[in-house]
């Protein structure tokens, strides 16, 4: 693990220092865990008391102030922080396989220069593989399927035909891509299973979560945009939509046909109906269930979701509803006993 001192970070980062810029660093921690030699970073102000009792030898913040340990500044002290980790640790490092002789690759299926395909990989009919591409053992690519250069298919990964993927994409074990829509005709209490013709379409630099699905489109594609990053177990319905660079956390189902602007952030076990439309930029608290449109820039939380402010009013005063309950019942009681008196 190389060490750099803090100079040479801050160079990197195009940072500042307060304090004693030769400090040498050598890994990365947090500020509860952080130890001599180490760096960690502060970008919220809850965990600014743990700046008084952290142990590590350096801090990244946005701003100056009083601290025992030099500071490193930053305009945005989580990108420094994580330009820094990948200085220091880098990123996860690969085993060259070369072409496993367990791999079973379709004479016409083609693969560009550098592959690496591990155990009982399935390549099949006319796929289309780029350069620098690893393929964890299980993989199934399936016929007529696109990659890109230079991505990461974890073990098991499935991608159904036809699934288009572009450069720089990374999906983790388990996840399955392309297969068919939740698609039926229910005619006479029998649900007819409907071909679903569209394709499904990862654009560049995206991440996959472990376990995800993301369906093919029954007609139109559903195209997962540039730079969008989902986490484990997230389902995508047939057909829909997302914008570029949107960052969708654990367990977010969107229904089919759905449309999701550019830099959206969907919390965790946020539904989302099919055939309506997010903004760009909005952001929808956790287990938040979205049943209409949603401007541009919104913030939503809550199930139907409703406006971030005014759902903090609304679900705060549920603890008070019984008790609210109590005063009512008794003005009614008063009120009717007032009406039987007479004036």
């Amino acid at each position: 693990m190389p060490e750099k001192t803090l100079k040479q970070l801050a160079d990197h980062t195009g940072g500042r220092i307060v304090g004693d810029a030769g400090v040498i660093i050598h890994s990365a921690s947090t500020l509860a865990g952080a130890g001599t030699g180490q760096i960690t970073f502060l970008n919220n102000k809850r965990y600014l008391p743990l700046v008084k009792t952290t142990k590590a030898s350096a801090i990244i913040v946005g701003k100056e102030f009083e601290s025992s340990a030099p500071l490193l500044i930053a305009e945005d002290p989580y990108y420094a922080f994580q330009q820094i980790v990948v200085l220091l640790h880098g990123q996860r490092k690969h085993k060259d396989v070369g072409i496993s002789k367990l791999a079973s690759i379709a004479e016409t299926a083609k693969l560009g220069d550098n592959c690496n395909v591990g155990d009982f990989v399935t390549i099949s009919d006319n796929a289309a593989i780029g350069s620098n591409c690893r393929f964890y053992p299980g993989v199934f690519i399936g016929p007529d399927a696109e990659i890109g250069d230079d991505c990461i298919l974890y073990a098991n990964v499935v991608i159904y035909d036809k699934t288009i993927i572009g450069n720089r994409v990374i999906i983790h074990s388990n996840a399955s891509v392309g297969q068919d829509g939740y698609g039926f005709a229910t005619h006479d209490g029998v649900h007819h299973k409907i071909p679903q013709i569209g394709r499904a379409v990862l654009e560049d630099d995206v991440e996959i979560g472990s376990g995800c699905a993301i369906e093919r489109g029954t007609l139109d594609d559903t195209v997962i945009g540039r730079g969008c990053k989902l986490g484990d177990m997230v389902g995508i319905g047939h057909g829909t939509t997302l914008g570029p660079h949107c960052l969708l956390v654990p367990q977010v189902g969107i229904a089919g046909s759905a449309v999701v602007g550019h830099h959206c952030m969907l919390g965790g076990q946020v539904g989302i109906v099919g055939h309506i439309k997010i903004g760009n930029m909005v952001k929808i608290a956790a287990q938040a269930g979205v049943i209409n449109d949603v401007p541009d820039g919104a913030t939503i939380l809550g199930s139907p979701a409703i406006d971030a402010d005014l759902g903090r009013r609304a679900y705060g005063s549920i603890q008070y509803l019984p008790e609210l309950r109590k005063r009512i019942r008794k003005l009614e009681k008063r009120l009717d006993d007032y009406d039987k008196s007479g004036p």
